[in-house]
């Protein structure tokens, strides 16, 4: 049994930020949501995140995770001082504390499963998460015997010039057997340099410790500014590339791509440079999306190819070609085997199966029959200034180029609308309908000038 503890109380100064600093979004989820999936695969008992600094908003961002508990750290007096708030939560509880840090999002289930096995296997009263790295600054060191049995463990702050040589760090990654813990965490003093409750005076006091180290020290990389963030950021993108690559997917120069790991590919992908997938977005085998483009929360169907696009929030089905300089937002839904051409723009609209909108055309709150063609330069008139209205295009209606479409409206089946046509009345099936003024030409006519002078 397992009780997992966030530290997540912090104010982050050096992000300097309003959005406290385990909110920040890094490839599509927080920080504090990375360390919480982490953990999901070890079934937790409970989960626990201790927060402090504005801590209505992090419950507010965190509220969609109904199994997490929140503990209030009302004044922030260092890692002991966090997990002494626990106490009173955990009274009676006879199982191991997993303790982690809202702000070191790296970190992958398979070395946390090592930690804690480690840790029961062994009957260990702590079990601490290290690494080597070549600059150790920042991070506390730790010194163990030849068994990996921790013998001390000194903040950096704290760290003699002597001490900072060693490079086995602490990765403020802790498993506790709790009952030894919870009779120590009473008694911990302030006695350093910054007047704080240290967790680590805590470790050498519990009984057994033994260190683990972790074999890819990125992994335990915190981040207390965006220079740190963008570093785990660059990590990250290396992690989700090479799993889609090795997956089957082709990325062409990837260095100038970015994918979310929230998204999902299928084999035989191809990603074009510059392009950049976001959120819950799945793309289905055989398309091809780029170069320069941004698919963010949508699905797309099989062989699918954007070029210089943007889809938000929007379904496309298979054989739709899209670009260049599209625009597909607001939930639009593309039918099977249609054309979206340059500069158009779909807002919450459905376009039925093999319906082509080639160029220069807006189309809002609609919803088209299928085999429509949308002439260029039509417009879906659909804001009256206070309200959106809806306009329904049937089957194998065909619209002409500039064309306004005055919501709310209704255009039948097999209809064909002349060109330059400003349409506000519902028209029925099988019609031609004009409307538009008669061309007048008056000969001789000229713009007189205000002095009299004719051009």
């Amino acid at each position: 049994m397992v009780v997992v503890a966030i530290l997540a109380a912090g104010r982050g100064t050096r992000m300097k930020s309003h959005l406290p600093k385990v909110l920040h979004s890094l490839g599509g989820r927080s920080l504090v949501e990375r360390v919480l999936e982490s953990v999901q695969p070890l079934s937790p008992s409970r989960q626990m995140l201790i927060v402090g600094y504005q801590a209505e908003q992090l419950k507010t961002a965190m509220q969609s995770n109904p199994d997490l508990e929140f503990v209030e750290q009302t004044v922030q007096l260092g890692t002991g001082h966090a997990i002494q708030q626990l106490l009173p939560h955990l009274e009676g509880y006879t199982g191991d504390l997993l303790v982690l840090n809202g702000d070191v999002p790296l970190l992958r289930t398979e070395t946390l499963k090592q930690l804690l096995q480690t840790h029961q296997e062994n009957h260990n009263a702590a079990t601490i998460l290290t690494a080597h790295l070549s600059d150790a600054k920042g991070y506390g060191r730790v010194f163990c015997n030849s068994d990996n049995i921790v013998e001390q463990i000194v903040e950096d702050k704290d760290c003699t010039t002597a001490q900072k040589q060693n490079c086995r760090v602490n990765a403020g990654i802790y498993c506790f057997n709790w009952q030894e813990l919870a009779h120590v965490l009473p008694h911990l003093q302030a006695n350093n340099a910054q007047k704080e409750y240290y967790l680590t005076d805590a470790v050498t006091q519990v009984g057994k410790v033994m260190a683990v180290d972790v074999s890819d020290y990125q992994e335990i990389l915190g981040i207390n500014d965006r220079l740190q963030l963008a570093t785990a950021s660059e990590i990250l993108q290396t992690r989700i590339k090479e799993k889609w690559m090795a997956a089957g997917v082709t990325l062409i120069d990837p260095t100038s791509i970015t994918i979310d790991d929230t998204v999902e590919l299928q084999p035989d992908v191809i990603i074009e440079p510059q392009t950049h997938l976001r959120g819950n977005t799945v793309i289905q085998t055989g398309c091809r999306i780029g170069p320069g483009s941004l698919i963010e929360n949508s699905q797309l169907s099989e062989n699918v190819t954007v070029m210089y696009s943007v889809v938000t929030d929007s379904t496309v089905d298979k054989n739709v070609r899209i670009g260049p300089y599209a625009h597909l937002r607001g939930h639009a839904q593309v039918g099977a085997n249609c054309r979206i051409g340059n500069f158009v723009e779909l807002k919450n609209t459905k376009l039925g199966d093999r319906t082509n909108a080639a160029h220069l055309s807006y189309l809002g709150d609609t919803t088209t029959g299928n085999q429509v063609n949308i002439g260029g330069g039509t417009i879906t008139a659909n804001y009256d200034g206070v309200k959106k209205h809806p306009t329904k295009i049937g089957d194998r209606t065909k619209t002409g180029v500039n064309n306004v479409l005055v919501a709310p409206l209704t255009l039948g089946s097999d209809v064909t609308v002349a060109g330059g046509s400003t349409v506000t009345e519902d028209v029925p099936d099988d019609c031609l309908v004009i409307a538009r003024a008669r061309q007048v030409v008056k000969p001789g006519w000229r713009l007189k000038r205000s002095d009299g002078d004719v051009r």
